[in-house]
């Protein structure tokens, strides 16, 4: 079988593609723009094309068709109605990576079901998620589009540390404070729940609803089993760097007001997403992929992830603002409590 992925190099694409290209079964290619060409692995065919030029992506596909393509970069409406025009009687999959965080903030019922309502009004990247979902859904009704959603929750890679609270740049800095044994911020009291996934575990979801014909016009939400508060999140990955964790909870709403005028949109990652208890149910997955469960949990993947870090420099990205931000909250909060505290 032949599959197409549109990026094909991130966090939760690559999972896929390396299980893939050990598959004889499977012929994988990539369409992007070839920025990480050398970590693709051997075997994987790569059509180097920037997919926002939709007359260079048509030529550079022309007269190809594909069991399965796969969407990971589709953000906005425009961008799947540009898939649609692309791949429409091309392909007998289309599935599009959707988001988790598309489900109501706060849901009516903390265990989150495929059936839960699609509504965010916190971040618009989710209402983005959920424009192109009914889209998508619209032109399988009407015309028999054979679209697959696939909604995953927090899932990272040996690159990637999960955070609630981080600045612009990413992850790094947090790191570098809990080596330093400095406060790190947490949203709220740190006992919200969070389902955390490991891509290799992601892409054994994904693999199995590949070519599969009842998942055609289906959602299906991808995460693993272990579910974790956020203090047990920060605390897991402070062990794996063996040093205590000073833990600094502040909530979501201060937060969120504090770091607008930075540009760090707390609203949207924490308020509509981080900071809301969230419980997965996969039963729907589970009965097309019967093999899909956690095989890598937390205290194990996050080792994987800190030891690739802490060994290559390049993930190692400084955050000074993100660094003197959560000294002048922290400091601010510390203020206010010896201020009120004579008051009394």
């Amino acid at each position: 079988m032949k599959a197409l992925f549109i990026g094909g190099t991130g966090t939760i694409s690559m999972g896929i593609v390396k299980k893939l290209a050990k598959d004889p079964g499977w012929e994988v290619w990539l369409l992007n723009r070839g920025n990480r060409k050398d970590e693709v692995p051997a075997g994987v065919h790569q059509i180097i094309c920037d997919i926002t030029d939709e007359k260079a992506a048509r030529e550079a596909l022309s007269g190809m068709e594909f069991d399965v393509v796969g969407e990971f970069i589709g953000f906005t409406v425009d961008q799947v109605e540009r898939d649609y025009r692309l791949f429409a009687g091309k392909t007998n999959q289309y599935i599009y990576i959707s988001s988790a965080s598309a489900y109501n903030k706060p849901a009516a019922h903390y265990v989150i079901t495929e059936g839960t309502t699609l509504a965010n009004p916190h971040w618009e990247y989710s209402r983005n998620k959920i424009a192109c979902e009914e889209f998508l859904m619209q032109k399988y009704r009407e015309e028999g589009f054979p679209v697959t959603i696939v909604r995953p929750s927090h899932t990272y890679d040996e690159r990637n540390i999960p955070l609630g609270v981080h600045g612009k740049k990413g992850f790094y800095q947090v790191i570098k404070r809990m080596q330093e044994e400095k406060h790190v911020i947490i949203q709220g009291d740190g006992t919200s729940l969070w389902a955390v996934t490991f891509n290799e575990d992601f892409a054994t979801g994904y693999i199995g609803l590949m070519g599969n014909r009842h998942a055609i016009g289906e959602s299906f939400q991808i995460t693993g089993d272990e579910i974790l508060t956020w203090n047990q999140i920060y605390r897991t990955i402070a062990d794996a760097l063996g040093v205590p964790l000073h833990a600094y909870h502040v909530s979501s709403d201060y937060l969120s007001d504090v770091g607008d005028h930075l540009g760090f949109d707390f609203e949207g990652s924490l308020i509509g997403d981080k900071s809301v208890s969230v419980v997965f149910d996969n039963s729907k997955l589970k009965r097309l992929v019967p093999g899909m469960q956690t095989t890598i949990p937390f205290h194990r993947g996050v080792r994987i992830a800190l030891d690739y870090v802490l060994s290559h420099e390049e993930c190692q990205v400084p955050d000074p603002e993100f660094d003197k931000w959560c000294d002048d909250v922290i400091e601010a909060l510390e203020q206010s409590k010896t201020r009120i505290g004579k008051m009394g």
